[in-house]
């Protein structure tokens, strides 16, 4: 339990709990958690193909393809983009350059290659128009290799201030009208596959506050573009209220040189309320840095018709075996062909003395089981992507089931934990389609189908003082762990992030 002492210390903090939003209790609770931590997530296995993982066979591809236009077509589909990352990182061994710190041999090349192919890059002519403004020539710069100077044009307020964007602002790739960012990327893989009958497009933005007018007026661009749509865009920023707070290395509240107490953002899973706010029907979810020019989307497109064709088939069979189960004659029969169908067709695992139960326990449990929110999961190819993949896990209800997990999740060091990691031959891509609604038309409130047990501490430093930071469960981790989970294996083409502005030089982003 939370000692005097640490009351005391929530209590002199109250002024910043008001600030954040959050509550003394939840306080108490953050700060305890700290103390006993998160049970490492229990793999019983990796998923592989027909064992967890689903193949679209190509002579259902019709039907699901039908499936899809047809939901379509009635506006069910929309479209949720976490995009309030900065683009820090992506730039982060050319603001080391910049910086004159030492660089490790990776990061010197990436720097090398960077600089020898700066002309490729999608900005270029934004960079020599930034530096011309300010009475510099580019081209003269880069021919005497002056690439300090660059990067401060490049990455600074000195010029386009590229590292303190967000990424979806920056420029990804080449057209003959200009270039698209992200955002723009996103936008036109929307119009290409969830437009309704009447030209209605809809899209959710998660988005930081300093950087959502300029994100608004850049997507007011974009949209411009597309005359004969209509596009429903909203945008939703993090609740401070999802923050957590910070300790040091002896679980004591930890305060910044003002004496504040610090909150930090607790991970993409506090976007659990965005996307539970949306209200969508189907939600498409997809990470904004995961996007390929127009040439490079027919597989995307594609794929992304097919998961979504699949999630309607596999939430109608749902809703009839519910609306089968609420009968009040449902017979012994129809309830074993629902079993049946939960087993084989969703993965799910039941009691082994399921068959000796009465029927209205049958029906009970079953009920229960089928009333959740659903998704449908691309993966990819592992091909030594760092992140999280998809597993069998060993839930705290005894019974396995479909699960994200993490690397951050599971105990490395238990032989058998990382054997089981290093056996994965699949990947998340975060290529998600969401069923959000139940059988009788409710949004589900998907608070109650996280899994709390699944956040994570790990340490960090603030101006060289080391702290403990604690993220809520993930948002396709933990925080959906208590969904229908289907797996479905998707082409490596249709995953192309940009983790650093190098990635940008790969053939995809190129064409």
């Amino acid at each position: 339990m939370v000692t005097e002492n640490e009351l005391r210390e929530i209590e002199n903090g109250l002024i910043d709990i008001i600030d954040e939003g959050i509550s003394a209790s939840e306080l108490e609770k953050q700060i305890e958690r700290f103390k006993v931590g998160f049970e490492p997530t229990k793999l019983e296995r990796a998923c592989t193909l027909n064992d967890g993982i689903y193949r679209i066979k190509f002579d259902e591809k019709d039907e699901l393809l039908g499936c899809f236009e047809s939901a379509a077509a009635e506006g069910r589909f929309s479209k949720f983009v976490p995009a309030s990352g900065a683009a820090t990182r992506m730039f982060k061994h050319l603001l080391a350059k910049m910086n004159g710190e030492e660089l490790s041999e990776n990061d010197a090349e990436m720097v090398q290659t960077f600089m020898d192919l700066l002309p490729v890059f999608p900005f270029y002519a934004e960079l020599m128009e930034s530096m011309k403004a300010a009475g510099v020539d580019l081209e003269e710069a880069y021919a005497a290799q002056d690439y300090e100077l660059i990067l401060e044009f490049l990455l600074t307020e000195k010029g386009l201030n590229y590292s303190s964007k967000p990424k979806g602002l920056i420029p990804f790739h080449r057209y003959e009208d200009g270039y698209r960012t992200p955002f723009a990327e996103h936008i036109a893989e929307a119009v290409a596959h969830i437009k309704d009958r009447r030209d209605r497009v809809k899209l959710h933005f998660t988005v930081a506050p300093e950087h959502e007018d300029s994100i608004r007026e850049h997507i007011g661009d974009v949209v411009a573009k597309y005359p004969d749509c209509r596009f429903d865009i909203e945008f939703s920023r993090q609740d401070r209220k999802t923050d957590t707070v910070a300790v040091d290395l002896n679980n004591e509240v930890f305060r910044i040189e003002s004496g504040k107490i610090l909150f930090r953002p607790a991970g993409h899973g506090a976007l659990l309320d965005n996307l539970h706010k949306m209200r969508g029907d189907i939600v498409f979810l997809k990470n904004i840095d995961n996007v390929v020019p127009d040439c490079e989307k027919e597989d995307t497109i594609e794929y992304k018709k097919l998961l979504g064709g699949l999630l309607v088939r596999i939430q109608d069979q749902i809703f009839e075996c519910l609306n089968m189960l609420e009968n009040h004659h449902c017979s012994e029969f129809e309830v074993a062909a629902v079993a049946i169908f939960a087993v084989a067709h969703l993965s799910m695992q039941l009691p082994e003395n399921f068959t000796q139960m009465s029927l209205d326990d049958k029906i009970s449990m079953l009920r229960l089981r089928l009333s959740k929110p659903v998704r449908v999961c691309g993966m990819v190819r592992n091909e030594g992507e760092p992140g999280g993949g998809p597993f069998w896990v060993n839930g705290p209800d005894g019974f396995i089931s479909l699960q994200i997990v993490e690397k951050s999740q599971v105990d490395l060091n238990d032989s058998q934990q990382a054997s089981i990691v290093r056996s994965a031959t699949h990947f998340n891509p975060v290529d998600i389609v969401c069923g959000m609604r139940s059988h009788r038309g409710e949004w589900y409130n998907l608070k109650n189908f996280i899994d709390p047990e699944t956040g994570f501490i790990s340490v960090k430093s603030r101006n060289g003082r080391e702290l403990k930071a604690m993220e809520l469960p993930g948002l396709w981790n933990g925080s959906m762990a208590d969904w229908i989970t289907v797996f479905v294996e998707v082409p490596l083409s249709t995953f192309s992030p940009v983790k650093t502005v190098n990635d940008l030089l790969k053939d995809e982003h190129r064409k």
